[in-house]
């Protein structure tokens, strides 16, 4: 039984809420990944070598994702040890996803709370990366992406709240992957510097609709845990 109660491909889940969230994530990391580009020297902004350096830095930052995934999942794995538990982790998961949703439509700001609790970590994170630029190697995108993996963000909290009731680290590990996969195309747009597609990306038309559709994915999920909840505890 997949402990996240869905029918749906979680996976697949996943990376559709990275690419939904696209909007979020070019507010967050759209500017250092322009910086990331521009910081380079203009003798070494081929095409190659740029998208070498994009593609370096996402693939840190989705490994640091995969990682918190797999960390989370495995406190799940101690708090999902009981039936009313792990329903109360799935319940959780979905209110997560509905305020992912209102914070990427900018109707709600509850999150910025949330992402409050990550910024202590990366006080002692940042100055680190900052030493890594300018980037103008490869290993030095996969080491800056991996730091700037950890920023604070209310996107990532919310998926982490998924891996935290999916309470296995290999899964946990594997769902914050397609997520990180599905923001891939915003901040690669975004560092390529196509202006006209992140504009698209951030219409307020674009962030409703991407709300409306987690929205609904959550509420969908919440009603699948009513029959479990009702007969547990009529045993």
């Amino acid at each position: 039984m997949d402990p996240t109660g869905l029918d749906l491909p979680p996976l697949a889940a996943a990376f559709v809420f990275g690419l939904l969230g696209g909007a979020h994530c070019i507010g967050m990391c759209g500017g250092i990944m322009s910086a990331l580009t521009f910081a380079v020297p203009p003798s070494m902004r081929s095409p190659a070598r740029l998208s070498g350096l994009l593609l370096g830095y996402n693939a840190g930052r989705i490994a640091s994702y995969m990682v918190a995934g797999a960390l989370v999942a495995s406190l799940g794995t101690l708090l999902a040890l009981s039936t009313q538990l792990r329903l109360v982790l799935q319940a959780f998961a979905a209110v997560m996803l509905i305020l992912m949703a209102l914070y990427i439509a900018d109707w709600w700001k509850g999150l910025l709370k949330v992402e409050a609790l990550g910024k202590r970590l990366w006080k002692h994170l940042e100055p680190i990366g900052r030493r890594l630029m300018p980037v103008v190697k490869v290993p030095q995108a996969v080491a800056l992406g991996a730091i700037w993996g950890w920023l604070p963000c209310g996107l990532v909290y919310s998926m982490l709240a998924w891996s935290l009731a999916v309470a296995d680290p290999w899964h946990g590990a594997a769902l914050m992957g397609a997520f990180g996969l599905g923001t891939l195309p915003a901040l690669l747009v975004t560092g390529l510097a196509a202006r006209q597609m992140g504009a698209l990306i951030r219409h307020p038309a674009t962030r409703s609709v991407a709300a409306l559709t987690i929205i609904g994915f959550a509420l969908w999920q919440l009603g699948t845990l009513l029959p479990l909840n009702s007969h547990t505890l009529a045993h």
